[in-house]
């Protein structure tokens, strides 16, 4: 059996970069040989049109998987659901019917524990799984923080990444006293970072571009917003282990248009040479994660 290692991707928000960061992640793991499964949790389905599936076009998806366990519904299970993509990367993909199972999910007692459940079918099938989770804090982003070994958190540089990490925090503490799961955030992705030092990473990268955003110097609260700087710099630094800045980049687009990661696109672009970076992170995690 494989020793596997699931990643969830997770923010509350959308357009943070977030599924455009699992599958960059992902392609980059098929092209160093591993065997990756993307799971697509999201009822907007991003990751599976992603991938270049269209989701339209699918008989079965995660749809059918969580709810198996409801009577009367099909015995379909993760690996009837699993496709193949051009990119190399499996994908259990999503379909708009995602929205209709978040309210039966309510009146079942082990409602956080159903895909970590259904991902154990398949542990010995792949190195890595990747699961790509709506921008919510709803069941199914439970469910992807439940059944991750470590979680990735997309930010976007606009002034609500503190709120929206604080949110997150609140998550992942709510998920540990309720259930007793170590769950917390490893890596943190700044998207779409513009500007002088775009490719500075580490919470000192972020801190750069803070000071850009909340300190323009003619500011009559230019003192205060220094000091709260400081104060989120203190945060991301206690929140995450590593803190990776990803430019803004036309190949990034290009890529969701032709269906494939970066990886297999635009390697050598800035975006790329970032995930690529990303990527070798986690498979430093990934052997520490294996040590212990």
């Amino acid at each position: 059996m494989l020793d596997i290692t699931i990643v969830a991707f997770a923010h509350h928000k959308g357009g943070t970069g977030k599924t455009t960061s699992c599958l960059n992640v992902a392609g980059y793991l098929q092209k160093d040989g591993k065997s990756v499964l993307v799971v697509d949790c999201d009822p907007q389905a991003n990751a599976t049109t992603g991938l270049g599936i269209d989701p339209e076009a699918l008989e079965l998806s995660m749809y059918d998987v969580f709810m198996n366990v409801f009577e009367g519904f099909p015995d379909i299970v993760i690996e009837d659901v699993i496709v193949p993509t051009a990119s190399g990367v499996d994908l259990a993909p999503a379909t708009l019917d995602l929205v209709g199972v978040e309210p039966y999910l309510y009146g079942i007692e082990d409602r956080t524990g159903l895909l970590k459940e259904a991902l154990a079918r398949v542990r010995g099938n792949y190195d890595f799984i990747l699961i790509d989770t709506p921008p919510s804090m709803g069941q199914f982003v439970i469910n992807g923080l439940v059944a991750a070994d470590h979680t990735v958190v997309t930010l976007d540089p606009g002034t609500f990444a503190l709120r929206g990490m604080e949110a997150l925090s609140t998550v992942f503490g709510d998920i540990r006293e309720m259930l007793g799961e170590d769950v917390a955030a490893d890596v943190a992705i700044l998207t779409r970072w513009k500007g002088p030092g775009d490719r500075e990473a580490g919470a000192s990268g972020l801190a750069l571009f803070l000071k850009r955003l909340f300190s323009p110097g003619s500011s009559a609260d230019e003192e205060r917003e220094r000091e709260r700087l400081k104060i989120f710099e203190s945060q991301v630094r206690k929140s995450f282990k590593q803190v990776f800045t990803v430019p803004y980049s036309p190949a990034i687009y290009e890529t969701q248009q032709r269906g494939l990661p970066i990886s297999h696109y635009a390697p050598e672009s800035e975006a790329g040479q970032e995930y690529r970076a990303i990527t070798t992170a986690l498979l430093a995690l990934d052997e520490n994660h294996d040590e212990v």
